[in-house]
C-alpha cells in the first residue's frame, strides 16, 4: 500500500507541473549570482557605464565562490519554494477533508506521513541535483574546475539542510490544518534557528545552518572539517525526531478524533 501512496504522490506532482517548474526554479537560482556576477562588468557598460570619473572595484570569484553563491540562493529562496510547495502537502488535505477518504482505506497514518515526506524530498533533491549540475556547468566555464566528486559532496551535505527544512515543513503540516500557517511557522523556525546560531556562535556551532560555513570550508581546503561531520550528523539525529514527532502528532490527532 506504501508504495502504491507513493507513485500516486510522484503522479499528482507530475500532473501540477511540479516536476517542471521546480527544477526550472532551482536552476535559475543556481546560475543567477554565478553568471551575473562574472558577467557585470558587461552588463554595467551595456547601460552606459558609470559616468565619467567613475570607478567600481569587482572582486575576483574562485570556483568556490561560485558555488557558494549558488548555496545562498537556496539558503534564502530556495527554502521559500519548498515551503510553499510543502505548506499544504497534508494540512491542505486536512482542511478539503481529501485526507479522510484516503485513511478510510487500510492506509497507517504513520505510511501516510511517510510518503508524503519521501514524496516531498525525491521532488527537492531532484531539482536540487539538477540546479547544483548547472551551477557546476557554469562554474567550471567561468571560473575555474570544480571536480565532480565536490560537487558531489556540497549536494550531499547540503542537501541535509533542505532535508530538514522539508521536514520541519512536514512536522507544522500535522500539527495545523491552515497551510498559511505552516508556511509561517516553517520560515519562522528555519529563520530562528538560523539567528540563534549567528548569535550564539560557538555554542551552536553544529547547528544545520551551519552547514553552508564548513562547505565553504571543505570547498577551499578540499579537506572535511571535522566540524562538518558532527554537524551532519547532528542534523541526521534532528531530522530523524522531527520526523518521529510529525508521526506522532499525526497519530495522536487522529486516534482523538476516533475515541
Amino acid at each position: 500500500m506504501m508504495k502504491v501512496l507513493f507513485k500516486k504522490e510522484v503522479l499528482e506532482n507530475w500532473r501540477n507541473k511540479k516536476w517542471i517548474w521546480v527544477p526550472l526554479v532551482f536552476i535559475l537560482l543556481a546560475i543567477m549570482d554565478p553568471i551575473t556576477n562574472y558577467y557585470l562588468p558587461e552588463i554595467l557598460e551595456s547601460v552606459g557605464g558609470l559616468g565619467d570619473g567613475a570607478v567600481i572595484e569587482l572582486p575576483t570569484f574562485s570556483p568556490a565562490d561560485a558555488i557558494m553563491m549558488s548555496l545562498s540562493q537556496y539558503s534564502t529562496l530556495g527554502v521559500l519554494v519548498i515551503v510553499l510547495l510543502s505548506m499544504g502537502i497534508i494540512s491542505g488535505e486536512r482542511k478539503s477533508g481529501v485526507i479522510e477518504l484516503v485513511l478510510v482505506k487500510p492506509v497507517s497514518y504513520t505510511k501516510f506521513v511517510l510518503v508524503k515526506w519521501l514524496s516531498l524530498l525525491l521532488l527537492v533533491f531532484a531539482a536540487f541535483i539538477i540546479g547544483m549540475m548547472a551551477s557546476w556547468y557554469y562554474t567550471n566555464i567561468l571560473y575555474g574546475e570544480i571536480t565532480f566528486s565536490m560537487l558531489l559532496a556540497v549536494i550531499l551535505y547540503y542537501g541535509l539542510w533542505l532535508v530538514f527544512v522539508c521536514t520541519v515543513s512536514i512536522f507544522f503540516n500535522t500539527v495545523t490544518k491552515s497551510p498559511s500557517i505552516v508556511a509561517f511557522a516553517t520560515i519562522g523556525t528555519t529563520a530562528g534557528i538560523s539567528l540563534a546560531t549567528s548569535l550564539l556562535g560557538t555554542r551552536l556551532a553544529w547547528s544545520p545552518t551551519n552547514l553552508s560555513v564548513y562547505i565553504q570550508e571543505l570547498l577551499v581546503t578540499s579537506d572535511i572539517p571535522s566540524e562538518l561531520m558532527y554537524t551532519t550528523i547532528i542534523s541526521i539525529v534532528l531530522i530523524a525526531l522531527i520526523l518521529l514527532a510529525s508521526i506522532y502528532r499525526f497519530n495522536r490527532t487522529f486516534i482523538r478524533r476516533s475515541q
